[in-house]
């Protein structure tokens, strides 16, 4: 394959991505145990002997046996039509993650499908045992195969022609009719989508935006799990489902994050019973909001605007991720209109513990999601304060967290502040500590453009990511130091290098407890902790 094909294909983390095809004819192959055992080596001829026609196409009789094989990342596809194409073998495998390989017997009606995980593979016959796959409208089988891997040789031109189509329709472009008999071929209209690195707030509106693009979005159900955004999005049709998929996996709906992990779901319709800021039938407009918040009011959806520099500049309409993020906030009923609160970086926390907390316990906190410029805690109401971010992205951002989180035994709340700025005291006015400036501290985590800090930014949770260990802390340190912080270890892990570890607490709140007092703490030689909420447990 060549260089830059290689590279093109390495940009997609979890896109499509093929390695030689490679087609025979008029090969004779050996049989072991049943028509799964393929001799299979790089020189067509060696020691192949023929076989039957019975086995060739995948008997009954034979069927049975072979079903035994152990699970196998290379799939055993039989009774295909005779007039199938590689295409549409690959389309099988494709909703369930990339295809590595494939070596076809023309004259047999079978395939070798090599996906590139196991787990994919499993998923795949799992799936394909409930809903029967067709080509052509021809059912075929599926199976694993005795073999572990698929050789074959690398020079064929059709296996290029397919890779450039298929990353043709991942950097936007429309599908070759090869790729497009593919896409026909897939399974479900629904696609799983996980936000990753999701340093704005995405909504429900965002994703009917830029999935729209490739057809009509007849419903959406967006949800959290694992401490990860999550959506359900249904296609009208699953060609649009495939199309969009090949385009959009892998890439940011901003720049350098929001990146979108798409996968086909195992639904292949939804169920939606209200019509709010968390779920949409866009078919049956007469639902009821339910218990969420109404849907998107027509004025916010109207400031969206195009940014040629955020998602996929290559789509037309892309969102810029100022307007979004505050139409965010407005969807979830937590701001007025963008322009009545005006966009500032400042916030109003409001329900504090005053008689514990401090301009720099807001300031660790509030920092996890973006730099806190000047703390306040309001000298004649202590249980509230105002907290300057650097712009209004990390103001939504943080809102967005922490608004009803608990903070020193109480629900703190979070909204927009009509302050454009935080004043510092006036010169020679004492107000006892209350306002902090924090313009020039060291320890903001966002000051360096595509620092790692924005690829891990997950919702306040019980598992904590620490990094920065010294290499003479033990396990039982760390525990010891984090039970100290008033709550309860409930499971640790090192990483590898013991440099970064996962520690659990039993609670929400002791692990934004422990955050607030151990992030940066000096470990000794000059070494201060690091500490950040994990999207994993342990």
């Amino acid at each position: 394959m060549h260089s830059d094909q290689n590279e093109r294909l390495g940009m997609y983390e979890q896109g499509f991505s093929l390695l030689p095809i490679h087609n025979i004819s008029d090969v004779a192959v050996g049989v072991k145990r049943g028509s799964d055992e393929l001799s299979m080596y790089n020189s067509p001829n060696s020691g192949m002997s023929s076989i039957s026609d019975g086995a060739s196409n995948g008997s009954d009789s034979k069927k049975l046996r072979v079903e035994e094989a152990p699970p196998s990342r290379v799939l055993h596809i039989r009774k295909l039509p005779n007039e199938a194409s590689e295409t549409e073998v690959i389309a099988l495998g494709l909703p369930f993650g990339k295809v590595t390989n494939i070596l076809t017997l023309k004259g047999k009606n079978q395939a070798f499908l090599e996906m590139g995980t196991e787990e994919a593979a499993i998923t795949m016959v799992n799936y394909y045992t409930t809903v029967t796959p067709h080509i052509r409208n021809v059912p075929v089988f599926i199976q694993y195969s005795n073999h572990k891997e698929l050789k074959t040789d690398a020079g064929n031109q059709r296996t290029q022609a397919v890779l450039q189509a298929v990353s043709a329709v991942q950097s936007g472009g429309s599908p070759s009719s090869d790729v497009q008999e593919a896409l026909a071929a897939a399974s479900s209209p629904v696609l799983r989508i996980i936000i990753d690195n999701m340093f704005y707030p995405v909504t429900l509106d965002v994703l009917q935006q830029i999935f729209s693009k490739f057809g009509t979005v007849m419903k959406i159900i967006t949800f959290t799990k694992n401490n990860q955004f999550q959506a359900l999005l249904q296609f009208s049709d699953p060609v649009n489902a495939q199309q969009a998929k090949l385009a959009l996996d892998g890439q940011n709906i901003y720049n350098s994050c929001c990146t979108l992990r798409i996968d086909f779901s195992k639904l292949v319709n939804l169920n939606v019973k209200y019509n709010n800021d968390k779920s949409r039938d866009y078919t049956r407009p007469e639902l009821p909001a339910g218990d969420g918040q109404p849907s998107l009011d027509p004025t916010v959806a109207a400031a969206f605007s195009k940014d040629s520099n955020s998602l996929l500049g290559k789509i037309p309409g892309a969102l810029n991720p100022l307007s979004a993020a505050a139409a965010a906030a407005a969807a979830a009923g937590r701001v007025a209109l963008a322009g009545q609160t005006g966009s500032s970086g400042v916030l109003l926390v409001s329900n504090l513990n005053e008689e514990m907390v401090t301009p720099q316990s807001l300031f660790t906190l509030f920092g996890v999601y973006g730099d806190v410029q000047r703390v306040k805690i309001l000298y004649n109401k202590k249980d509230s304060s105002l907290i300057q971010m650097s712009d209004a992205n990390q103001a939504q951002l943080a809102m967005s967290h922490l608004n009803g989180q608990k903070m020193y035994g109480k629900i703190i709340r979070v909204t927009l502040s009509k302050h454009q700025t935080v004043a510092l005291p006036r010169d020679g006015l004492d107000d006892q500590g209350l306002t902090k400036d924090y313009a020039n501290s060291p320890l903001h985590r966002f000051k360096k453009p595509g620092s790692k800090n924005f690829q891990n930014i997950f919702p306040p949770s019980a598992t904590l990511h620490l990094s920065n260990i010294p290499q003479d802390v033990t396990e039982d340190d760390l525990r010891l130091l984090f039970s100290n912080a008033g709550g309860t270890v409930k499971a640790f892990k090192f990483f590898q290098d013991r440099k970064m570890a996962l520690i659990q607490m039993s609670t929400v709140e002791e692990a934004i407890q422990a955050l607030i007092d151990l992030h940066n703490y000096n470990m000794g030689g000059n070494q201060h902790l690091r500490v950040s909420f994990s999207k994993s447990t342990i």
